[in-house]
């Protein structure tokens, strides 16, 4: 109770001084300033958006900083293609990569892409040296086929020796008839003397497909070094014998040595890459003769047919009795002239063995340019 009695004087004292200090304001309208300093506050945050974008990006990473500047601050960077995306960066239609076109300029903790100078080096698919290579499919296996199987013959009337051409011949086979027709090609001895291979030595593995190229895997390769005309051929001449036997003649055909591409084939051809065909002007025989075969023994009416590839379409033929001498000399036409055609003759012949020559005769000099032959036996 003392206590309470002795703090009534300074209670008193403190309600009269707040009495005495509220008596002495004058109230007044202040509204207005209210209002007018409210204005002022909110003018620059609707003056400069994007520093309260750059607030809020500063807790994010610095990549998505640097996707805002570039693909907001530098349009023509942003439609430059090739390079802005880079190798091997999918773009879109506008032509900034897809990958790194952003949807909204947010906080993000993907990594930053890297800008084109600094991106990761990739390797040119024209540098592939000893590369391993997807094999693919084995193909079907067949109980029987008959497949085309290509040789090399010489071209007459060339400046060199070793200008060659394709010949093609037939085989059955079984098995798997694109790996059959390479084993007969690399391994075998053609019935027509005239023609030759040059993929002596070589050992072939198999024969896959997959994405439109053909992979024929050597266990070895021919080590044989040929002239560049004579290797562009021969290696055609493996082309064509696969792309026959598969009945497939635009797959390209990757060659390679125990599952690895890159060797100089025959010192000359770059196996790094598949090969495409190369135009059959450009490497197949101008004419050749596919019945009768090397060998045949038939009866005296001898029908003759061939393809050919000829000026004005005339082939010209002789035949010749080994024994007798006997020569039969004349010319045929193709159903159509400067492109691969069928031609067909017949003639009587004597018993007795008979050589066939099919030629063409250059129309500049009057040379013998291309030629086939076959020999038979005429009962």
């Amino acid at each position: 109770m003392n206590d309470q009695n002795s703090n009534e004087p300074f209670d008193e004292l403190m309600r009269r001084a707040l009495r005495d200090e509220a008596d002495r304001i004058e109230p007044a309208d202040a509204l207005p300033e209210i209002r007018a300093r409210a204005h002022a506050q909110r003018r620059p945050a609707a003056r400069r958006p994007w520093l309260l974008t750059a607030g809020v990006a500063t807790v994010g990473t610095a990549a998505a900083i640097g996707a805002f500047t570039v693909f907001n601050g530098n349009n023509n960077l942003a439609n430059d293609g090739d390079a802005v995306a880079g190798p091997g960066t999918t773009t879109s239609a506008s032509g900034v990569p897809q990958s790194q076109t952003p949807s909204r300029v947010t906080p993000s903790p993907a990594p930053a892409t890297l800008p084109p100078t600094t991106l990761p080096p990739t390797t040119s698919p024209a540098v592939k040296t000893s590369r391993p290579t997807d094999r693919g499919k084995p193909e079907q296996s067949v109980a029987s086929a008959v497949v085309p199987v290509y040789w090399l013959g010489q071209q007459l009337g060339t400046p060199t020796k070793s200008t060659a051409r394709l010949y093609r011949t037939w085989s059955k086979v079984s098995g798997h008839p694109a790996e059959e027709a390479v084993r007969i090609m690399t391994t075998k001895q053609p019935e027509d003397p005239d023609y030759y291979s040059v993929w002596r030595g070589a050992a072939v593995n198999s024969v896959t497909r997959s994405d439109g190229v053909v992979t024929v895997d050597f266990k070895q390769l021919p080590k044989t070094t040929l002239a560049p005309d004579l290797a562009n051929v021969a290696t055609q001449q493996l082309i064509y014998t696969v792309q026959g036997a598969l009945a497939d003649d635009t797959s390209a055909v990757q060659i390679t040595q125990q599952g690895r591409a890159g060797q100089k084939l025959f010192g000359q051809v770059d196996t790094s890459a598949p090969l495409g065909r190369a135009q059959a002007a450009d490497v197949q025989a101008l004419v050749w003769i596919t019945s009768p075969s090397e060998g045949a023994v038939t009866g005296s009416k001898v029908t003759v047919q061939g393809t050919a590839n000829a000026f004005e379409a005339t082939v010209n033929y002789q035949l010749t009795n080994l024994k007798t001498r006997e020569t039969k000399k004349s010319f045929t036409t193709t159903e159509e002239g400067q492109k691969f055609s069928p031609f067909a003759f017949s003639v009587s012949l004597s018993p007795g063995p008979w050589q066939i020559d099919a030629y063409l005769i250059s129309d500049a000099d009057g040379s013998i340019t291309n030629t086939d032959s076959k020999t038979i036996v005429v009962k």
